[in-house]
């Protein structure tokens, strides 16, 4: 790097709204940057986790130059402390051999982002492989369902509520296969809330008239 290219940080500003992240253990390392790029740059030392540290060689007496890079070395230092302290101890361990802060962000990122996109894949294929049954209520698995459109919503897929309410009436269970036409024909467009509203008056009826039908059996 050119002599004077990289310019001191001399002040850390103290941030006064709990904006420090939770510990990082592992899950949703997106999430847990953005939030720790964040605090970084409240600090006034997010730089330090995209450029390297600046070095003064043997050749190098000029005395202005080594106070810019000693001010560099220690604010690089804050900096890789602060994201050490934001992993659970486990992590900590692992991570603290590292030198400067860009090495450390660039080995969690190397590691966790590779992570975070398998993931990403895992809920995808939960969610193309789930098919309703007869064996179980349509309710309890619209829920289900929910909970998996929710986690592909977490790993940064956008799904609007017409995609959710259309994989919902798709994935309705076989003896269902009428009343699915029936809701996949209709000209007004249901909302989400609407279509669970409806589907549980249909289960309900179907309750009624199953037990009308088995009484005195």
């Amino acid at each position: 790097m050119a002599s004077g290219s990289f310019t001191p940080v001399l002040k850390v500003v103290a941030p006064t709204h709990g904006e420090k992240p939770v510990k990082f253990s592992g899950g949703d390392f997106k999430r847990w940057q953005q939030k720790m790029l964040f605090y970084m740059t409240i600090l006034g030392l997010s730089r330090f986790v995209k450029e390297e540290r600046p070095t003064v060689g043997d050749e190098e007496f000029d005395n202005e130059r080594r106070i810019v890079v000693d001010a560099c070395h220690n604010s690089d230092f804050l900096c890789r402390n602060y994201i050490l302290n934001g992993l659970d101890d486990a992590l900590y361990n692992v991570y603290s051999s590292f030198k400067t802060s860009k090495e450390l962000w660039d080995s969690l990122e190397k590691k966790y982002k590779t992570e975070d996109a398998g993931a990403k894949k895992f809920v995808v294929g939960k969610f193309l492989d789930y098919k309703m049954v007869d064996t179980k209520t349509v309710i309890s698995q619209v829920r289900e369902i929910q909970i998996i459109l929710h986690d592909l919503v977490s790993e940064g897929m956008i799904l609007n509520e017409s995609f959710q309410v259309a994989a919902i009436i798709e994935k309705l269970p076989p003896s269902w296969k009428d009343f699915k036409n029936y809701l996949k024909h209709k000209r007004k467009e249901k909302g989400l809330e609407d279509l669970i509203v409806r589907l549980r008056i249909e289960e309900d009826n179907r309750d009624s008239k199953w037990k009308s039908a088995n009484v005195g059996v």
